[in-house]
């Protein structure tokens, strides 16, 4: 029986610090949607201007947006056309092939997620340590008893 409680014990201690990072994550999401409301953006449109300004090669096309994103691509033309309309990006004809088009964060958009991420890093150099402990145990190889 003591055995039985002891093998128990070890399966909850996994489930417990997954619950713990899981706990974590949420609170600095819970922070992050925040953050944005607080500059009067959705959670998705702060993502979407993240996902602009940090794509690889500084060039995001819808589809490519979309696939940040993980949203339909006619989603993503209905982010682009707010997130437009709100003076925060616009769209671009790739010089490349002028049926691409690329969208680009305005003086706006950049200054607005600017801000975003200063406040973003600050929550993340506090939640760093926990996030840090909390993955180095849940990548401990378990020891069998």
């Amino acid at each position: 029986m003591a055995k039985a409680r002891s093998k128990a014990a070890s399966g909850n201690h996994d489930f417990e610090l997954l619950a713990s990072f899981r706990y974590a994550l949420r609170q600095f999401l819970r922070f992050s949607e925040q953050a944005a409301r607080s500059q009067g953006l959705t959670p998705q449109q702060h993502q979407a201007l993240l996902a602009v300004r940090g794509f690889p090669g500084g060039q995001i096309t819808i589809g490519e947006l979309a696939e940040r994103l993980q949203i339909r691509h006619h989603s993503a033309v209905g982010m682009v056309d707010r997130l437009t309309a709100m003076g925060l990006a616009t769209r671009a004809p790739a010089a490349e092939d002028r049926r691409k088009v690329h969208i680009v964060l305005s003086a706006r958009g950049a200054k607005t997620l600017d801000a975003l991420a200063a406040v973003h890093r600050d929550e993340l150099r506090r939640l760093g340590p926990q996030l840090r402990t909390l993955m180095d145990q849940i990548g401990r190889p378990r020891r069998r008893g």
